[in-house]
């Protein structure tokens, strides 16, 4: 519990802070938040891929804003929302609020259901899926709409440091990645620390683990071993970890906190799709290089990852395809698309990565398939099916 007087304290300090903050290029995500609906709005991410600036790009003068991380919060409770409101009210008529790593407080959804029910608008943000996805399931049925933030994407990034789009930006950005900070200052420790954090605070004190080494290790592994097919029964014998049921929690976890993705196998079964291997993707090349000895050195995965990144930017329904061949990527939303990505297509790999794409596209039905490389550009005809082959950095900056 908090007193009032100290609320108030915190609030005006947070704001005094948010203000002084520079408001940043526009992301791509606002444009598509519509603050207008009668919902709770909520903006869920990685830490520090620019959650806050979005929220301080879509206030207004004036605002109830709060931000639960910081440190004079930690002994905030439920029945201090009464407190909180009541001081937003002092000072301002706004009917918008924004509360930023609401997830913090046990129970929060009550204080957002009830803000609901008084016609008031309600903008959170929080850094973790589940737990946001779990207690929105429960209380706010129907009654939120939720939107995810990446680090930057390559037009961002472009945006942000004034170059233009090229085979030498591209080569930055395949290696630095998206986070905002990092992107200005080029310092390793700021990725170090990233990582340390999530693991800490959003995976081994949330979940009460016992050994964070063992998990912060397998997050590092996970993160250097984009593209490839996990076993969980491996998994537990590389990690030493006795049971395969904890290894799946501890993969759950680092998903949850978005800090790996996982991608299933495309099967019409729904139960073959869950116990087939699934792939891992990492949420940022900056975030793996940084934190990996090796990862740097395979390119063909580095440019894979950032493929998958666009992707998942954009679309849920995402799947590998793997039969006689293999396709890196099925999308199945309104069309269906099939990409395969080689760094550089020659004639050692050509007729693995095309048969690949090609039998995806007849299993689809399908007459358009893409290879996306690192630069290199063409259009084949095979089996009465049309191939582009574009490099990445081209294909980023198309219009959707």
């Amino acid at each position: 519990m908090i007193l009032k007087e100290t609320l108030k304290k915190i609030v005006k300090s947070q704001l005094e802070n948010l203000n002084s903050l520079e408001l940043g290029i526009q992301r791509e995500k606002l444009p598509e938040i519509d603050l207008n609906l009668p919902h709770a709005t909520i903006i869920s991410g990685i830490r520090r891929c620019g959650k806050s600036t979005l929220l301080h790009q879509l206030m207004k003068k004036n605002p109830n804003y709060f931000n639960f991380e910081d440190p004079r919060t930690v002994n905030f409770e439920l029945q201090d929302f009464e407190k909180l409101i009541e001081i937003f009210k002092e000072s301002s008529n706004n009917n918008l609020y924004f509360f930023d790593e609401i997830q913090n407080v046990p129970k929060w959804e009550l204080t957002i259901r009830s803000l609901l029910d008084k016609g008031k608008k309600v903008i959170i943000t929080g850094s973790n899926a589940s737990l946001l996805s779990k207690e929105l399931g429960t209380r706010l049925t129907g009654r939120h709409i939720t939107y995810e933030l990446f680090p930057f994407s390559y037009k961002e990034m472009l945006t942000l440091t004034k170059q233009k789009s090229n085979l030498t930006s591209f080569t930055k950005y395949l290696t630095h990645g998206g986070f905002p900070e990092y992107i200005k200052y080029k310092k390793q420790e700021i990725l170090h620390e990233l990582l340390k954090d999530i693991v800490i605070r959003d995976i081994v004190v949330r979940h009460k683990i016992r050994n964070s080494k063992t998990i912060r290790e397998l997050a590092i592994y996970l993160l250097t071993n984009v593209g490839k097919e996990i076993s969980l029964n491996k998994l537990a014998k590389t990690f030493n970890i006795k049971s395969v049921n904890t290894v799946a929690s501890f993969v759950s976890f680092l998903e949850e906190s978005y800090l790996i993705f996982t991608l299933p196998k495309f099967n019409y079964s729904l139960k073959k799709q869950i116990v087939n291997p699934k792939k891992i993707y990492s949420i940022d090349n900056g975030l793996s290089n940084v934190n990996s000895a090796s990862f740097s050195s395979d390119k063909g995965r580095m440019l894979e990852n950032i493929v998958f990144q666009n992707l998942r930017r954009k679309y849920q329904k995402i799947y590998y395809f793997k039969e006689k061949n293999e396709c890196d990527f099925i999308i199945k939303d309104k069309k269906t698309l099939t990409i395969q990505v080689c760094y550089e297509l020659n004639k050692e790999n050509k007729e693995r990565e095309i048969n690949g794409l090609i039998e995806a596209m007849d299993e689809f039905k399908i007459t358009k398939g893409y290879i996306l490389t690192f630069n290199q550009e063409d259009k084949l005809t095979v089996k009465d099916k049309s191939i582009f082959i574009i490099p990445v950095w081209k294909w980023l900056i198309k219009k959707p």
